[in-house]
């Protein structure tokens, strides 16, 4: 079993030579106190048994002890929550390169990282790759100058990904890649494959209700520059509909590369349409914007009834097109990048303090349907109609 290392040890097991004086419960409450990231942080017990290493006896009658001498308070749901203030200076620079600025995906995971690093006592050093791989080396290349702890890299072009790695390994700085892995980083992001292989199903489900499986195609929208990882959403789609629709042949699914975008999509969608003899077609998508762009490509032609589509992404666009009666837009499945920061700092903060780090860290993908999208996103109303960007700009993610 492994050996959790007590307060009252050095890193080498010994005791030091101050534990004659030190007192252990009292430590190890310092450590549940410290656990806390910020002042009115809530979090449950087994959080703060992750965050500490305690076991959970030794976790619980500390937070306990902490309640009764009024530095925690216990809350609803077996919470605790600090009432402590901390006066900490800032304890990590973290550099963050994010994709663009011109995509709303992109900006719900920048603005996630913002409130996160500030929550959590961060230093954030903020660089726009611009979705242009020229940039994204120059960015990396500032983050070494500049530094940083640690650098979160997100940039879509799998094809500098080993540059940019290779620059932050020899200036010894560990990286998160999100959606696009580098080299020797941490990866973060979206199982693609899962998430695709979630909304094929789907697809092959509605096609079985509402048209009882009589499917004469498939086509699935993808661009070739996101990488094969990326990519691979569409695999999991076309076996998804597969599992759902065994006597549907695979040779009639039809791959297109898209270039990753709304009016792109819509033209190639056209052009595929006037030439094919298929009347009716399951479409996956590999973003949000390709998904609304193939729809709106099959209504110029006429033939709005003709398709079912699955987007990727869950972004207000699409949720928006969910509660239009009768979309054929059937669902979306979820990313969630409005939540990425509730990640990202953890993970950061754990390979900042050496903590054992898997390889890869997935998000967890939920399909979002005209039926639910209201219980995840309830406060879209309230947000002012979107501008053009978050369908022209929809690329890769």
């Amino acid at each position: 079993m492994e050996h959790r290392r007590t307060p009252n040890e050095n890193v080498g097991g010994a005791k030091s030579a101050q534990s004659t004086y030190l007192v252990g419960p009292i430590l190890r409450a310092c450590e549940v106190l410290k656990s806390f990231r910020f002042e009115g942080e809530s979090i449950p017990l087994h959080e703060l048994v992750a965050r500490t290493g305690l076991n959970k006896t030794t976790a619980f009658r500390a937070a306990q002890t902490l309640v009764a001498g009024g530095l925690l308070e216990r809350i609803a749901g077996g919470r605790y929550r600090s009432i402590v203030h901390h006066n900490r200076g800032r304890s990590f620079r973290i550099g963050y390169a994010a994709m663009t600025t011109k995509s709303l995906f992109a900006r719900d995971v920048t603005d996630s990282i913002r409130v996160a690093a500030a929550e959590t006592n961060m230093e954030l050093i903020e660089l726009d790759n611009q979705m242009n791989a020229r940039v994204a080396i120059g960015n990396s290349e500032k983050l070494v100058r500049e530094r940083v702890d640690l650098a979160i890299e997100f940039q879509v072009c799998q094809e500098i990904a080993p540059l940019i790695a290779s620059k932050f390994a020899d200036a010894g700085i560990p990286v998160i890649a999100v959606h696009t892995p580098h080299p020797g980083a941490t990866f973060f992001g979206g199982n693609n494959y899962i998430a695709g292989r979630i909304g094929g199903r789907a697809l092959g489900r509605w096609a079985l209700k509402e048209w009882n499986g009589k499917v004469d195609g498939v086509l699935l929208l993808g661009h070739a520059a996101a990488g094969p990882l990326t990519n691979s959403r569409l695999t999991g789609t076309a076996v998804g509909i597969t599992e759902t629709l065994p006597a549907f042949g695979s040779s009639a699914i039809v791959r297109l590369d898209v270039k990753g975008g709304y009016a792109e999509t819509m033209d190639i969608v056209l052009k595929h349409l006037t030439r094919s003899a298929a009347k009716r077609f399951l479409v996956g998508a590999i973003n949000d914007a390709v998904a609304l762009g193939a729809l709106r490509g099959f209504a110029e032609i006429g033939r709005p009834e003709d398709c079912a589509i699955m987007g990727q992404n869950g972004t207000i666009a699409a949720r928006t097109e969910l509660r239009m009666p009768g979309s054929r837009l059937i669902g979306s499945v979820a990313f969630f990048p409005e939540k990425y920061g509730d990640h990202l700092m953890p993970l950061a903060m754990g390979i900042l303090r050496r903590k054992c780090i898997p390889p890869a860290v997935f998000i967890k993908h939920t399909l979002i349907t005209a039926q639910n999208v209201d219980n995840y996103y309830p406060n879209d109303a309230l947000i002012p109609p979107t501008d053009a960007d978050s369908l022209l700009f929809g690329r890769y993610h």
